[in-house]
């Protein structure tokens, strides 16, 4: 969440913000909080006046009565009266203090100012894109679904008939090489990139969704178990940033890089309308997933980072790709800075979405009580957090399927991956 020192400085910069994010709807929430910040900074120093003013009296009072002389019956009944007030200020304080802490959780990011500002998606910046990779598709496409079909090696319909739409089946070799992208791309982040794997909880606790900023904005979205008060985790971005949660790390510990494999789970609401099918909108999905910690004078270098780690995935898949500088009204509320990377699915025509890569500063640390110490021996200051998809494994599959068709409705596989897969091709229905 955003420092109340920073919004009661900057309101005007903050409000600006929010019209930038089209979000002018928090631009009262904004005005309530500076109010309630007001009303709450008059109020503690009234009470500490009262609190002051009782000690001093409540020491006068032990001296008449050891002196003997005089009676402090009304400097008592006084003192009754202003505890009573310092109590029911104290209460009023409490509530008040929880108004500002959820108005707070309710606020987007502040955004860097390299982030374009636009209203939408179609106002993206194209950062960079590699497109050609040979491959020859010079013949009539199938998309994903139809491929996936044909060759026995994806079956939403039993998927549906199982639990619900959106819950895919991969069968024969297309859970192999299911199980073959996921282990590749792990080996890369781990051998390669210097991340240490992690296989964390699939389910997270309330606190943690509020520390990566699930929650409360994103609660609609999330599965929930209400026996066990317990979340299925949407990205492995949860667990992973709320490891080091309320803690204070040593600056040799930073920088932090984690890379963790789990299946995801989202109810995706507010999907009416888009395209849902095969794997282009899923309820649970498989992927990789990059957390690093960083310093606020390094944040900036390890987002790059990231970036280029997720794209190294792309390129030894020869996979086309591009990747976009998120705009003012499309990026999340909880990034400052944010790179999304498309892959091209021929056979569906169009770019999709498997991977975004964000800074989010403060924002996380700050909700999540994550912080370090200094070299320099300061005070512990809140560190930076990052994540990215390193990538998600469903429109990557889609994009792997249709790029890698051949004029005899066979897949070939990528290079890299045969040593995981252990064939070249896919070219009949599953045994």
């Amino acid at each position: 969440m955003l420092d109340i020192n920073f919004i009661r400085q900057n309101p005007e910069k903050v409000s600006r913000m929010l019209e930038q994010r089209q979000q002018r709807e928090d631009i009262d929430k904004l005005n309530q909080l500076l109010d309630f910040d007001v009303r709450r900074r008059t109020m503690v120093q009234r009470t500490d006046e009262l609190k002051a003013l009782r000690n001093k009296v409540s020491k006068d009072i032990a001296v008449i009565k050891r002196s003997g002389q005089g009676s402090a019956d009304d400097l008592i009944v006084q003192m009754k009266a202003v505890a009573d007030e310092i109590s029911g200020m104290d209460d009023t304080l409490k509530s008040l203090e929880a108004q500002i802490e959820e108005l707070l959780l309710s606020l987007p990011n502040k955004l860097h100012e390299d982030v374009p500002e636009g209203r939408c998606a179609d106002d993206n910046h194209i950062y960079r894109e590699k497109l050609s990779f040979d491959h020859k598709l010079d013949f009539p496409l199938d998309n994903h679904l139809d491929l996936g079909k044909r060759l026995g090696i994806l079956d939403f319909e039993r998927g549906a008939k199982i639990t619900g739409a959106g819950f895919p089946v991969y069968t024969a070799k297309g859970a192999r090489l299911e199980r073959a992208l996921i282990n590749f791309m792990l080996d890369q982040h781990t051998s390669v990139n210097g991340y240490t794997e992690v296989l964390p909880p699939l389910f997270v606790n309330r606190e943690s969704l509020r520390g990566t900023g699930q929650w409360p904005k994103f609660a609609d979205q999330v599965y929930y178990m209400n026996e066990d008060n317990l979340y299925a985790i949407p990205t492995a971005e949860v667990p992973l940033t709320n490891m080091h949660r309320d803690e204070i790390l040593d600056a040799s510990d930073i920088p932090l890089a984690y890379a963790a494999y789990t299946p995801c789970f989202r109810r995706e609401a507010g999907s009416y309308g888009k395209d849902t099918r095969g794997f282009l909108r899923v309820h649970q999905f498989n992927k990789v997933e990059l957390v690093r910690y960083a310093t606020p004078t390094t944040s900036y270098d390890a987002l790059q980072e990231i970036l280029s780690h997720a794209e190294g995935i792309l390129q030894a898949l020869k996979i086309p790709y591009r990747v976009l500088l998120l705009c003012s009204g499309d990026i999340s509320a909880n990034a400052t800075k944010c790179y999304d990377i498309e892959v091209w699915a021929p056979g569906e025509g169009k770019f999709l979405e498997a991977s975004s890569c964000s800074n989010f500063e403060d924002y996380q640390a700050r909700r999540a009580n994550i912080r370090y110490r200094p070299e320099d021996g300061g005070k512990p200051t809140y560190v930076h957090t990052l994540n990215g998809s390193g990538l998600a494994t469903s429109r990557l599959m889609v994009a792997l399927l249709e790029n890698y068709q051949t004029p005899e409705g066979s897949i070939r596989i990528p290079d890299v991956l045969q040593p995981y897969t252990g064939f070249s091709s896919i070219d009949q229905a599953a045994e």
